[in-house]
């Protein structure tokens, strides 16, 4: 199900923040367009954060520590490059409202990125909102190859380390579907968010300020 918004009608991070309580998010036609549209699927993606898979060939990369990763560090970064065209995707539903709504909610703690720098140059990464104890999983990018499925796991890892009940992914790829992403019916995903909004969790229980081990997060998102 999608209503679209114009462009005449402010939506601010509150608004946004409601929206998100209540399993609805917003998406832009193309970049160019100004106004959004308000998604609720009928079956929504998850990935059950008890049923995280790694498969063997990334968790070596994971763990070679090819990739260092960071949290908040580059976020202006990582929204560009999840708007950028990469291979089976041309376009970008990443306008100009939806990079401004997402920076505000950046700048009051509801949103991160995680990025994976190759060299010292961003390779790869993701961002998502965090509300209660629910992660809502937003765009991800990479450069290099393995770079955004590595700053998953380093994602997986804090959200449960921090007490996070629900990773939402909107949609089911089939990239996300060997991580053990799953559909699950509306009335379902509604229960699901209903649980994860009660409480707080912690997206700093791993540090912000120093790099964690790959093998630190492969311990802990499969654990």
């Amino acid at each position: 199900m999608a209503s679209r918004d114009t462009a005449f009608i402010e939506i601010t991070p509150e608004v946004l923040l409601k929206a998100y309580a209540c399993g609805i998010f917003p998406m832009a036609e193309s970049a160019d367009d100004p106004g959004l549209h308000w998604i609720e699927p009928p079956l929504r993606g998850v990935i059950p954060l008890d049923g995280f898979h790694v498969p063997s060939r990334l968790a070596r990369t994971v763990r070679s520590g090819q990739f260092e990763v960071r949290v908040n560090c580059d976020f202006a970064g990582v929204l560009d490059g999840c708007a950028a065209p990469q291979a089976g995707r041309a376009r970008t539903w990443i306008n100009v409202r939806i990079r401004t709504l997402y920076g505000k909610l950046y700048e009051i703690g509801h949103c991160h990125s995680v990025e994976a720098y190759e060299d010292g140059a961003l390779a790869g990464g993701l961002y998502g909102v965090s509300l209660g104890r629910a992660f809502f999983g937003e765009s991800m990018f990479h450069r290099a190859r393995d770079a955004s499925k590595v700053a998953l796991v380093h994602l997986v890892a804090r959200l449960k380390a921090g007490g996070f009940a629900l990773l939402d992914t909107q949609f089911v790829t089939a990239h996300l579907m060997t991580f053990g992403a799953i559909e699950v019916p509306r009335r379902q995903y509604h229960k699901l968010l209903e649980d994860a909004l009660v409480g707080e969790a912690d997206f700093a229980a791993l540090p912000f300020d120093r790099p964690v081990s790959g093998e630190d997060a492969l311990r802990l998102a499969q654990g």
